[in-house]
C-alpha cells in the first residue's frame, strides 16, 4: 500500500515541508526558545501549535510604529474534560502570575490561558506537566483533546467506559516524539508511569500498512497528519459533545448486562470553512458502522492512515477529513478504510435520539455523591465586579480537592461531593456572586457560546466574546416586545469562520465577515443534530433588531405547538423566511405595549406616549453616528425614534417637492 510518507515527492504545501524539516517537532523551536526575543519566526509558529500553543497579539494594544504586543495562549490537552484539582490550582496561579488572570473553558474541553510572554513560556509548560497536564497535541496536525460527556455517572457504566476509551484513545495517537519533553523539561519526563501494554502494543501493531516504518513516529511520521483531526466518545442518546462535527466519533454500544461490546462509528464531520470560498464548507459526520471493543484501536489506526495518506497536503483548505469523504462519498472511504482494517466492517446499530445536556446545576453521581455543574458565560472565568468567580473555584479546590470536567459548552463541572459538603459549597459560591440554579440564568446565556475573537485570536475578524452578552440582551429584549417572552434557543457567535464556537450548529448562528458585520445562519436543531444554512452574508449588528423582528414575527404567527426557532426554520425553509420578511409590515402598536413590535430599534423612553399611525416597514439602514443622534434626541424630546426619523424625511422629501 502506498501512502503519503513513502511515495514520491509529489507538490505539498509549505506547511509540509516546515514539519518534515522540524527533527519531529523540535526545530526551529527548540533554537528559537533560547534567543532572548519577545516572538518566534513564522517557521516556529507552525511547529509550536503541536506543542500546545499559539503565537498572538493583543491588537487592542497595537500602536503604529511600535513592535506588536506579542503574547502566547496555552491550551491543556485534557481527555474528557478531566482536570484533577492540583492542576487546576496550577493554571490558577500560571494565569495570575504569567497570563492575564483569567481562565477559558475551550469547546474541546480544555483550558486556555491567554496573555504568557515569551521569556515565560517555558516554564508555564513545565508547570502544566509536573501538575499533571499536558498540552502536546492541544493543537497542530495531529489527534486533538478527545472528547466525551462530562457527566460523572458512577452507576451508568456507558459513561465510565466513555471516559475510559477517550484516555485509551487520547493515548493511542499521542505522538511519540521525545521533542516535547525535551524542549519544556530538559529531556525529563515529569510523570515516570508505566503505558498500558494493551494500547503501547495496539500501536506498534502494523495492519495493512496502518503504520509507517518510522521508529519515533510509527503512526505519524515526519510528516504528521495533513490537518488537525478530533475525536470524541459518547454514549447512545448523549449529544453533549456535538458528536457530528468530529472526524471520528465512537458511542459506546453495552449489552442487556452493562458489559462494552463495542462501538459505533461516526466519521467525516467538521466546520471550519472561509468566506467566499464555496469550495470549504462545514459538514456533519457520516455513519461508517460498527466495531467491536477488540478491534477499536485497529479500525480507529484505519481510519487515521486513510486520512493521513490519502488527505490533501497540497491545500490545507482542503485537507481535514470532511473533505476527504465529501470528494470519496461514504462507500469509497469505507472501502479504504477496510483495507487498512483487513476486514469488513459490521453495520451501524441502531440507537435512540440525541440529546443535548448541559448537567447544570446539583446532580446525583449514582454513588452517594453529588456533582455541580456550573454555567460559565463564554467559558470565562474570572473576577469581575461582585462576580468573583475565578476566586470562589481557587477556594473550592484549594479547601475540598475536587477534581473537574470541563464540559464542550465552556461549562466547569466538580465532582466527588458528599452530600453534607453541599451546603458550604453553596455558601462560598454565593458569596462570590455566583449563580448555581440553571432556573436563575437566562436561558440564551445558559445554550449561547462564543469564541474569545478579539483582541487575540490572529483569525478573528470580528467581536465574538465581548460583543456577546449585549448582543444576547437585545435578543431576549427584542423577544419580550413580540411576545415571545418564553422562548429561547441555542445561539453561537464567532469572530471569523472557522467555527471554534460551532456556529454551524446552532439555531441562530452569527459568524464574523467583517468588523461590527457577520453572516447570519439559521436552522441548527436545540440538540446539535442538524446543520444550520446560510441566511445572510453580511449584517451590520446595530441593525440586529429590524433584521430579527420580521423574522421572529414569522416563528410566532406560524410556529407548531412546542416547536423550536431552529426546526421551524428548517421546516419552513429559508425561502419562505426571505418572502416573508420582504412583505413584512410591522402592527400598528401602542410604541409602549409590551405586546407586538414597538416601531424602533430601542426600546421606547418611558415618557414616550405617541401612537404609531399606518403601518412602519423596516428597510432603511443609517451609519452608526447618525444612529446614536437621532436616538438621542428621540429621548430627550420623549418621542419614538420611528416618528422622528419619519418627520425628518418628511420634511426633506416635502422641501425637495416644493423645490
Amino acid at each position: 500500500m502506498v501512502n503519503t510518507q513513502t511515495s514520491p515527492v509529489r507538490k505539498t504545501s509549505k506547511v509540509e515541508g516546515i514539519k518534515e524539516r522540524s527533527n519531529y517537532l523540535r526545530e526551529p523551536v527548540a533554537t528559537e526558545l533560547q534567543q532572548d526575543t519577545t516572538h518566534f519566526s513564522e517557521d516556529a509558529l507552525q511547529i509550536l501549535k503541536f506543542h500546545g500553543s499559539y503565537q498572538q497579539d493583543n491588537r487592542d494594544n497595537r500602536v503604529k510604529g511600535q513592535e506588536k504586543d506579542y503574547q502566547f495562549m496555552l491550551r491543556t490537552r485534557s481527555p474528557g474534560g478531566f482536570l484533577p484539582p492540583e492542576l487546576y490550582l496550577a493554571l490558577d496561579q500560571l494565569s495570575e502570575e504569567y497570563g492575564n488572570k483569567t481562565l477559558r473553558v475551550t469547546t474541546r474541553q480544555g483550558f486556555q490561558i491567554h496573555g504568557i510572554l515569551k521569556q515565560n513560556l517555558k516554564e508555564a509548560i513545565a508547570s502544566i506537566i509536573r501538575n499533571m497536564g499536558s498540552t502536546l497535541g492541544a493543537c497542530g496536525d495531529l489527534n486533538r483533546n478527545v472528547m466525551a460527556p462530562p457527566a460523572p455517572y458512577k452507576s451508568a457504566v456507558e459513561y465510565q467506559y466513555a471516559w475510559e476509551y477517550a484516555n485509551k484513545i487520547a493515548d493511542l495517537l499521542t505522538p511519540q516524539t521525545g521533542a516535547y519533553y525535551e524542549l519544556w523539561l530538559d529531556g525529563e519526563k515529569a510523570i515516570s508511569a508505566e503505558e498500558d501494554p494493551e494500547i503501547k502494543a495496539a500501536r506498534l501493531r502494523d495492519t495493512n500498512g496502518t503504520n509507517i516504518p518510522d521508529k519515533e513516529e510509527p503512526l505519524y511520521g515526519k510528516h504528521y497528519m495533513p490537518r488537525k483531526f478530533k475525536c470524541a466518545v459518547t454514549v447512545p442518546g448523549d449529544n453533549s459533545i456535538d458528536i457530528y462535527t468530529q472526524d471520528v466519533s465512537l458511542v459506546v454500544i453495552t449489552n442487556d448486562q452493562g458489559e462494552l461490546q463495542g462501538f459505533n462509528v461516526l466519521a467525516g464531520g467538521g466546520l471550519g470553512r472561509t468566506h467566499n470560498k464555496e469550495e470549504t464548507f462545514a459538514r456533519m459526520a457520516d455513519a461508517i458502522g460498527y466495531v467491536d471493543k477488540a478491534d477499536v484501536y485497529d479500525l480507529l489506526k484505519a481510519i487515521l492512515a486513510t486520512q493521513r495518506d490519502y488527505g490533501d497536503r497540497a491545500n490545507r483548505r482542503h485537507a481535514r477529513m470532511k473533505y476527504l469523504l465529501n470528494d470519496w462519498g461514504v462507500e469509497k472511504f469505507k472501502a479504504k478504510v477496510e483495507e487498512y482494517f483487513g476486514k469488513a466492517i459490521a453495520s451501524y446499530k441502531p440507537l435512540p435520539s440525541f440529546k443535548y445536556h448541559d448537567y447544570l446545576g446539583w446532580n446525583e453521581q449514582g454513588d452517594g455523591k453529588l456533582f455541580l455543574g456550573l454555567s460559565i458565560e463564554n467559558g470565562r472565568v474570572q473576577d469581575e465586579g461582585t462576580f468573583r468567580l475565578k476566586s470562589a473555584l481557587r477556594e473550592i479546590t484549594q479547601q475540598f480537592a475536587f477534581p473537574m470536567r470541563l464540559t464542550a459548552n465552556h461549562n466547569i463541572i466538580i465532582y466527588e461531593i458528599e452530600p453534607e459538603q453541599q451546603l458550604a459549597i453553596e455558601r462560598l459560591l454565593d458569596q462570590h456572586g455566583i449563580q448555581i440554579s440553571p432556573e436563575g440564568i437566562e436561558p440564551l446565556v445558559r445554550y449561547s457560546m462564543a469564541c474569545p475573537a478579539l483582541p487575540t485570536c490572529g483569525l478573528a475578524i470580528a467581536e465574538s466574546e465581548r460583543a456577546a452578552p449585549g448582543i444576547l440582551k437585545r435578543i431576549r429584549e427584542l423577544l419580550d416586545q413580540l411576545g415571545l417572552q418564553n422562548e429561547y434557543f441555542a445561539v453561537r457567535m464567532t469572530g471569523c469562520p472557522n467555527g471554534c464556537a460551532r456556529p454551524y450548529m446552532a439555531e441562530l448562528g452569527f459568524v464574523g465577515s467583517a468588523p461590527d458585520t457577520y453572516q447570519v445562519w439559521l436552522g441548527g436543531s436545540p440538540n446539535q443534530t442538524r446543520l444550520a444554512q446560510t441566511y445572510v452574508d453580511r449584517m451590520p449588528i446595530h441593525e440586529l433588531e429590524t433584521f430579527l423582528a420580521p423574522i421572529f414575527t414569522f416563528f410566532k404567527q406560524e410556529k407548531n405547538a412546542g416547536e423550536s426557532f431552529g426546526d421551524f426554520c428548517d421546516r419552513v425553509g429559508l425561502d419562505a423566511i426571505r418572502e416573508f420578511t420582504i412583505t413584512y409590515e410591522s402592527p400598528s402598536v401602542d410604541s409602549q405595549s409590551d405586546t407586538g413590535l414597538v416601531n424602533e430599534v430601542i426600546p421606547p423612553t418611558a415618557s414616550s406616549t405617541i401612537k404609531t399611525t399606518g403601518k412602519t416597514r423596516y428597510r432603511i439602514g443609517v451609519r452608526d453616528e447618525l444612529y446614536e443622534r437621532v436616538k438621542s434626541a428621540a429621548s430627550k424630546q420623549g418621542r419614538s425614534m420611528t416618528d422622528l426619523a419619519t418627520e425628518a424625511l418628511e420634511a426633506l422629501l416635502n422641501s425637495q417637492a416644493d423645490a
